[in-house]
């Protein structure tokens, strides 16, 4: 029997479902009505629209592209379609084209708060800072509960360095919302702020509501970590803090023996001896930084931006883009087509580099590039960017895991999320690592952060002459220096003065044993 095509009432009655089972969060009823909707008028505008919400809900964002270009053609006066757009390009890494459609939305609906929010978080996660703060206070002026909007004025503080201002937002949102997840964690990540027994109370009676969302469970989780550590309850805090990272490991994938086999072919591909560089002096105006996360890579840099000649552009992910799209273009992931690349490749993949980069250097010749990435893409930089400089910044192995064990990051590093595949990861990290040491003895500085800050003076001098950067004094005191730090992890503690005693792991001693074993097999 063949399948009747739904009259107009019913493609009305499937868009109907189809937004019920959004709102409900139910996505794949959501997509099985629209497909049929879909299938029987292509065109509608309002089904390609909300298609595309399903798709980018879904975490499929230039599929939902596709589906909210063709609706937005039809309606370029819709600003909902407009913003949903936006924000489908921006995850889609159409950065530019993205606002594009973000500010429209807003020039269409000037007093609809939710379309400035959009813009906003756009513009915080491009680093346009000064803009996104702007636009969050317009939001706040059309609608002064709208606590998203107040705690991204809370994180550009802290990235600001306005660790004061920061406090006084995250506060403000948690007298308006108790359980306010992301305020919570923004008030924990500072660091340098300490949680009281008031905060604990709060915390957990947040964490003992019926029917969690899984993102709002780990936030909280890592919260309440933060909060028992400030009051020296390490049992309880470590306790805290694994059951944050079994949440959050559900949530993402990490696969140890694809890792593993992936260092092997970088190293495998970088073996061989290099072509000669067509440009040995190509990337003299770039300084990378390479290392695991929380390894002093964003103190280094704080130090090299204190230099006059020196712009921090923070965690820029040109490099791997770079690397990404020539994969695209050869149809061959990255390192399989390493051994076919020539001389010219090298040089124009550098070039291209430097163009995307180039607003970098537009207020001083130098910049550093401190992506926690480009640690494994180094045989890359040397053929690609034969002038530049590398850093090799590290720290103790145990410090370095149980960091990021603490931590709760934005977006990739999975294998942080249980201690066993955190010590895998490092094992891998650390044999590559000593292979581009080895393979590139004058081109890497290797960077221990201990020595680092057990002897800043002497150490700081070290960089600096690495750099070829003449000595400037103010180099010696960081912490003063007034720059954007897009960390928010770290952008609090930047502005302290450098110190010795940074070890977290200590009053962890009898958790930590089996990483301890696990990291010296």
């Amino acid at each position: 029997m063949q399948r009747q095509t739904p009259t107009q009432a019913g493609i009305g009655q499937l868009l109907a479902e189809a937004g019920t089972a959004l709102s409900q969060g139910k996505l794949p009823a959501a997509e099985r009505a629209l497909l049929q909707a879909l299938a029987a008028d292509p065109g509608l505008a309002d089904a390609q629209f909300l298609y595309g919400v399903t798709c980018l809900m879904g975490g499929h964002a230039a599929k939902a592209a596709g589906f909210l270009r063709k609706a937005v053609a039809q309606r370029p006066g819709d600003a909902n379609m407009q913003t949903y757009l936006g924000c489908a390009l921006h995850d889609a890494g159409a950065l530019d084209e993205a606002l594009t459609h973000l500010r429209r939305a807003c020039e269409l609906a000037p007093r609809q708060a939710k379309h400035l929010y959009n813009l906003g978080k756009a513009l915080k996660q491009q680093g346009q800072l000064r803009d996104a703060n702007e636009a969050f206070r317009h939001t706040l002026a059309l609608d002064g509960q709208h606590v998203l909007a107040r705690i991204g004025v809370a994180d550009i503080a802290t990235m600001q360095g306005d660790i004061t201002r920061a406090v006084a937002e995250y506060r403000h949102v948690l007298r308006l919302q108790p359980d306010r997840a992301e305020a919570w964690h923004g008030l924990a990540n500072l660091k340098t702020e300490s949680l009281g027994p008031a905060d604990i109370d709060l915390l957990r009676h947040a964490l003992y509501q019926p029917n969690l969302p899984s993102d709002t469970r780990v936030l909280l989780g890592f919260s309440l970590f933060r909060a028992l550590e400030d009051q020296h309850d390490y049992a309880g805090a470590f306790e805290a803090l694994r059951q944050a990272n079994a949440d959050k490991r559900r949530q993402v994938e990490w696969d140890a023996v694809a890792e593993r086999t992936r260092i092997d072919r970088i190293m495998q591909a970088f073996s061989p001896p290099p072509p000669v560089p067509t440009s040995p002096a190509l990337g003299h105006e770039v300084i990378f930084i390479a290392s695991m996360p929380r390894s002093g890579s964003t103190l280094v840099e704080h130090i090299l931006a204190t230099h006059p000649d020196v712009e921090g552009a923070n965690e820029i992910s040109d490099l791997p883009q770079v690397i990404e799209d020539e994969s695209n273009r050869r149809g061959q992931p990255f390192p399989q087509w390493v051994a076919a690349a020539t001389a010219d490749d090298w040089h124009r993949l550098g070039q291209d580099y430097l163009t995307r980069t180039a607003r970098w250097r537009e207020q001083r010749p130098r910049f550093t590039d401190k992506n926690v990435t480009n640690w494994p893409l180094l045989g890359a930089v040397r053929r690609m960017l034969p002038g530049a400089k590398i850093i090799h910044c590290h720290r103790d192995p145990v410090e370095t895991c149980f960091s990021c064990y603490r931590h709760l990051f934005r977006h990739g590093v999975h294998y942080s999320y249980d201690l066993g595949e955190m010590a895998e990861h490092y094992r891998d990290y650390s044999r590559l690592s000593t292979f581009w040491l080895t393979r590139y003895p004058k081109h890497i500085l290797d960077f221990p952060y201990e020595t680092l800050v057990q002897e800043p003076e002497t150490q700081i001098r070290r960089l600096l002459a690495f750099c070829d950067l003449s000595f400037d004094v103010a180099c010696l005191t960081p912490h003063r220096t007034r720059r954007e730090v897009l960390s928010t992890a770290s952008a609090a503690q930047v502005r302290e003065p450098i110190r010795a005693d940074t070890a977290h792991s200590t009053p962890y001693h009898e958790w930590l044993q089996l990483l301890r074993e696990q990291l010296s097999k």
